[in-house]
């Protein structure tokens, strides 16, 4: 090979990744579609299995509430009672929550400039906005899904989500303030398997980010999402925070 040659095959293998990234950052992976919470169990490929959630470190004065209501919490399943929750309510579980919920799928809609998340309990949704720049925190009205904003980071969605107000429970029923941000990578493990690591950053209650993961797979192709309305609930939490079912004429 003459030193031309040389040069100029060096020069076209320097320029191969970046054309890969480019095509990554113009071309994102679609995530449109069901996904229902990944389980593990037989069949189940270990290394989809979502990590350890990072340690949990409250600040020493939102900490005690804390602890004291995972006790009451411990013991009422010890009896086999349900305390309260934002179903027996009637109200959402907001974000993140409504990533989660039980055996109840969500859908993700993409377009080039938002994802839609649909949560079929309670028919929950929130709107991730691409290529947008966040506001600040104060200028976000406190709600239970906030304003989310997202881009593309190679084959990554990273989303910024802020403006919870402080009566939605996040994980764990972990305290947070209105000053709570949280953070998103999501990403296609496999064309099924679908990878949600969340990051809650709270100032004021947490002496570190909190993070912890969600792995979705895919439901089949044909699957329509169902309307799920908290209508006629005969759920009621009594005076000591248990929940009670309401009997017919009482």
């Amino acid at each position: 090979m003459t030193l031309k040659a040389f040069r100029l095959v060096s020069a076209i293998l320097l320029t191969l990744p970046v054309i890969g990234l480019t095509q990554s950052a113009t071309n994102p992976p679609d995530l449109t579609g069901v996904w229902g919470i990944y389980r593990g169990g037989r069949g189940a490929d270990p290394k989809f299995a979502a990590p350890p959630a990072s340690p949990l470190a409250i600040k020493p004065e939102y900490a005690k509430a804390y602890e004291a209501r995972r006790a009451v919490e411990a013991d009422a399943a010890k009896r086999g009672e349900q305390l309260d929750t934002p179903g027996v309510r009637c109200v959402p579980y907001g974000f993140p929550g409504m990533m989660q919920v039980a055996v109840y799928p969500v859908e993700f809609i993409q377009s080039a400039k938002q994802i839609t998340v649909v949560g079929e309990a309670f028919s929950e949704v929130r709107r991730i906005y691409l290529d947008r720049p966040q506001e600040k925190i104060e200028d976000v009205a406190p709600g239970y899904y906030g304003r989310a904003v997202g881009h593309w980071e190679g084959d990554t969605l990273v989303t910024d989500t802020v403006g919870i107000k402080p009566s939605v429970s996040v994980y764990r029923g972990v305290p947070h303030s209105d000053q709570m941000r949280i953070t998103e990578r999501i990403k296609l493990l496999a064309p099924d398997i679908l990878q949600d690591q969340i990051t809650i950053n709270d100032p004021v209650t947490l002496e570190k980010p909190l993070t912890y993961t969600v792995t979705y797979k895919r439901t089949k192709p044909d699957y329509e999402m169902v309307e799920f309305v908290c209508d006629n609930n005969r759920e009621y939490v009594d005076e000591k925070g248990v929940v009670r079912m309401k009997v017919e004429n009482k």
